[in-house]
């Protein structure tokens, strides 16, 4: 297991990509993982409710599972109604980084955050795409990460929505000098047109799912990548 370091010492000064499982082969998830790990900054699993999300996604025992194939960060993004509950099992399943989402609201946000803080592990803070931004300042000197999506929760597949650009050029201002430690992550609408755009309005991180894992050639897609 990582710890809170891990995810903090990642290079800033090229784009990282924090790979979504989700759209990995789901029935050979472990080969999926030794195929990309040469190349990936992280690892990205969406844990869904079905209730703050429409999907029903990944689980502790699954992540715990899939933690001996990786020596890269995983990122958990718990899009979930109660994500105190499931901090401890996380950990104890070898999640590095957890990201929460700000309209759990602010007691539920803040109880999580500190949880994740105690555990000695990187805390995130996400927001949907109805979200303002200006949602995530009480959070924002207590994370180490400001995803923003950029598509409808918990939904694949989608175009990037025509907003996600400015929103990330809006958070990036209101980041500030705070940029050195926070990163800001787009995810959702990942694709070889729009990671540039992305990218140029602030992205710090990108979650590629589908960009990655359909990839016929991973050693030109990365060096794209960290070209950007």
């Amino acid at each position: 297991m990582l710890n809170t370091s891990a995810w903090q010492n990642l290079p800033r000064t090229r784009l990282l990509a924090d790979v979504s499982l989700w759209s990995a082969d789901l029935a050979n998830l472990a080969a999926g993982i030794e195929r990309v790990e040469p190349f990936a900054d992280s690892f990205h699993l969406d844990v869904s409710d079905a209730h703050f999300a429409p999907s029903l996604l990944f689980f502790p025992d699954l992540i715990r599972a899939l933690r001996p194939h990786t020596k890269r960060p995983l990122h958990i993004h718990l899009m979930v109604e109660r994500p105190t509950i499931m901090i401890e099992n996380l950990v104890a399943s070898g999640a590095d980084v957890i990201t929460v989402h700000a309209e759990v609201g602010k007691s539920e946000a803040t109880a999580a955050i500190e949880a994740i803080l105690r555990a000695g592990r990187s805390a995130g803070l996400a927001l949907r795409l109805d979200t303002p931004v200006a949602a995530s300042e009480p959070y924002l000197d207590r994370v180490d990460s400001l995803l923003l999506l950029g598509t409808g929760l918990g939904v694949k597949g989608q175009d990037l929505a025509p907003d996600a650009c400015d929103r990330l050029a809006n958070a990036a201002s209101l980041l500030g000098d705070r940029r050195a430690r926070v990163r800001l992550i787009a995810d959702g609408g990942i694709r070889s047109h729009t990671v540039p755009l992305l990218r140029r309005a602030g992205a710090d991180v990108i979650v590629p799912g589908s960009l990655v894992f359909h990839s016929q050639n991973l050693v030109e897609t990365f060096s794209w990548l960290r070209a950007l």
